[in-house]
Parts: structure tokens; sequence; C-alpha cells
């Protein structure tokens, strides 16, 4: 096994495999490092209750790596409008792809089958290693230029830049001494896949509650993916219920708008947080995606960015190799940064205003988001502008990320 590379990717999760493959047709060696067996990441035949909201960006991201055609292989499910609605209100909007002359507004894939997909795509790579199962133990900075990097299975590596592609608890980002910032929502999201007694019309549904949104995300199967965000002790609580009365909190909750709940899947909780890196990168080192920055999943926007800072990556990485520049200098490292955090910073402070926009139970406060919610929805242009820049359809995207011609 070669033991020097001149990159790491620690973390073959959906952003990390996708750097990976975007860097894997250049002359770079590549260690992509994925601790989880690649048997556990493959998909099945049930549907996972992990799942992203994967926008127009992202799958043209994933196009242009070569790994689209195997996500569609296996199952996507497209949704071509979304219905926003306040529990504590009048206040409604509904985003419909037809408004804006697209076919649609996104796709709702699991977890699995996109990091199954680009990980497949990545083993076709002739400069990419794969090491699978296999994680970071620890690593250091190498005296004139680097990284020396353990693996837990006692293989030690050499690389001119480490990537941190390894979530929110980043084991990078430690080793590297990078800070983060944010705090904890006091809140979990109950998720599920269940089947609803009237179908979800291809649409993403959202209902703000006081405690936190409750979505309904239309699968390929006709069931719908569901993310209930809500305080830990009614989290406990709802995983507790039986079947039968999970479905009945759920449908009352989400206001009986597909009907009664007449399936329910395996459950699951997962603890929310706002978080940022006060860097994004040091000298020879790069963090991207959850290591970088955590956002509140109530727009769906969480790995959307973390796939716009990989492919900015990449484009800064191929920029410097054709310039004959050193792509793992912090000079060029600062450019991605640059280009990064503005935007991940306005995404996170632009969810965090909702969540307490919405969660806020005075009435004047009340009055004015139903307002600011009807008042929207019946202003096309700022609507539909909106929607273009949520579905990653304007704004500084990175070349990947561009529609073609």
């Amino acid at each position: 096994m070669n033991t020097d590379y001149d990159l790491i990717i620690s973390g073959g999760g959906m952003v990390g495999a996708m750097l990976a493959c975007a860097l894997g047709q250049t002359d770079l060696n590549i260690a992509l490092l994925e601790g989880t067996p690649l048997e556990r990441i493959r998909p099945n035949a049930e549907l996972g209750y992990r799942v992203s909201a994967i926008n127009r960006a992202s799958q043209r991201i994933f196009a242009a790596v070569g790994a689209w055609e195997s996500m569609v292989a296996w199952r996507v499910s497209p949704f071509r409008a979304m219905q926003v609605w306040d529990a504590a209100g009048s206040g409604e909007i509904r985003f419909d792809s037809a408004d804006l002359g697209e076919p649609l507004l996104g796709w709702i894939i699991e977890n699995r089958v996109i990091q199954a997909a680009l990980l497949e795509r990545a083993q076709q790579l002739p400069t990419v290693t794969l090491c699978c199962p296999a994680a970071l133990e620890s690593a250091e900075p190498l005296a004139g230029n680097g990284w020396r990097a353990l693996l837990t299975d006692g293989c030690v590596l050499t690389t001119r830049l480490l990537v941190g592609a390894d979530g929110a608890q980043s084991q990078v980002r430690q080793l590297a001494g990078i800070d983060t910032r944010g705090w904890d929502y006091d809140q979990q999201a109950v998720v599920a896949n269940v089947r609803t007694a009237e179908p979800h019309q291809q649409t993403a549904w959202q209902r703000f509650l006081p405690a936190g949104p409750l979505a309904f995300l239309p699968l390929s199967d006709g069931r719908c993916s569901i993310v209930w965000s809500t305080a830990p002790e009614m989290a406990d609580e709802l995983l507790a219920r039986d079947e039968t009365g999970f479905a009945e909190a759920l449908a009352a909750a989400f206001d009986q708008r597909l009907g009664a709940i007449v399936e329910v899947g395996p459950r699951s909780a997962f603890p929310l947080r706002l978080q940022h890196a006060r860097a994004y990168v040091k000298p020879g080192l790069a963090l991207i995606g959850d290591a970088a920055h955590v956002v509140h999943p109530l727009a769906g926007q969480g790995v959307n960015l973390g796939l716009l800072d990989a492919a900015t990556l990449a484009e800064v990485i191929l920029d410097a190799l054709a310039t004959g520049h050193d792509f793992s200098s912090i000079k060029t490292l600062r450019r991605y940064e640059r280009r990064r955090k503005g935007d991940n910073l306005l995404m996170l402070g632009v969810m965090d205003g909702f969540k307490r926009l919405f969660g806020n139970t005075l009435p004047p406060v009340r009055l004015l988001r139903n307002l600011g919610l009807n008042l929207t929805d019946a202003i096309g242009p700022l609507k539909n502008g909106i929607a273009r820049r949520a579905m990653g359809l304007d704004g500084d995207l990175p070349r990947l990320a561009r529609a073609v011609g």
C-alpha cells in the first residue's frame, strides 16, 4: 500500500466522497478514508430513514463527477412543490416549480444512496485509493510541508493536504486546534418513513409548530420521510410510543394534511445545534461540510452547503494546478475559505433566525410572521427569487454546480 499522498480526505461520506470524485481525474494521488464498511453503506430494498433534500446545484455536481446515473438507478424522489404553513396562524406559502418554469424543485434521496454512488464512482478512478474501513487516529504537521496521519489500523500516511470531511465532531478540526462557535438548540429531530392515507403529490410539506418544524418529504414508493424537530423530552416520548400512538400524534401535529398515518417505519432521533468553525483552513489543511459548519435542518440546506464547499475546494485546487501554484499552500486554501465562509455564515444566520422566529409565541410576533408568509406568497418575483436561490440556480456557484451551456 502506498503511504505518501498528495491529498488525504478524512471522511468518505457524501461531501468527502464527492471531493475525491471531483479530483479523481487529475494526477493527484488521493487517499479517501471511510470508517464504515461498504456492505453497511450499500442500499438495500428498504428505504433508509436518513435522507437529504438535494437541490439543482447539487444534482449538477453529482452529474459532473459521474455519480448521478447510479443514484437514479437505485432510487431518487423528485419533488415539484413545497408547502409551508404556521400552526399558530393563517400564514402559508407555496413554492411550485411550474411558476419558475422548471420541471421540479429538487430531489429527496437517501443519504446511503448518495454515499454509495459516490464511493462506487471514486473506486473507478485510478488516482483514488479508498481505504475502507479506515479512520484517522491522529495527525501532526510535518516540519517542512504537509501532515503525517496515523490510521486506526496502525498505518502511517503522509500528505501535502489533509481535508477534514469527518462531520460535526471532526477529528481533523480538533487535531488542527480549530475552535468552533455555536450552541445547542435543545431540540432533537425525530426521523422515520411513514405512509399517509392521501398521496404526497410530489410535494415537500412543512408545518411550523411552537416546539419546532415538522416536515413530510415525498419518497418514490409513495411514503414520506418525516423530520420532526421538537424538545428532547417530547422526542423521547415519541420514540417510546407504539406505532398507533406515534401515528396519531404525528397526524395531529401535521394537521391531517395528508389524512391518517397508516404505516410507520423504524424511528430514530438526533440532536440539533448550530456550529461554525472559526477557520476553514490552515497550511496544508482544509475543512468541508459539517466539519466546518452545522446548520438547522429546517430548510434542508446542510448537505447542499457541504457539496458546494467540496466543489469550490476542488475548483481552487484545479486552478492552482493549472497555473503552477502550490495547491496546499495557505494562500491557495484561503481562496476557498473566502468564497465559502460568507455564504455559509449567511445561511446559518438565516436558518437560526427562522428557527427563533417561528418558535416565538408572543402574539405580535405571530401576527407579523403570518403576515410575512402571506405577503411573500403574494409577491411572485420575491417568492421566485427565494426559491431560485434555495434551488441552487442563482448565486456564486462553483463550475461543477453551474448549468452546462
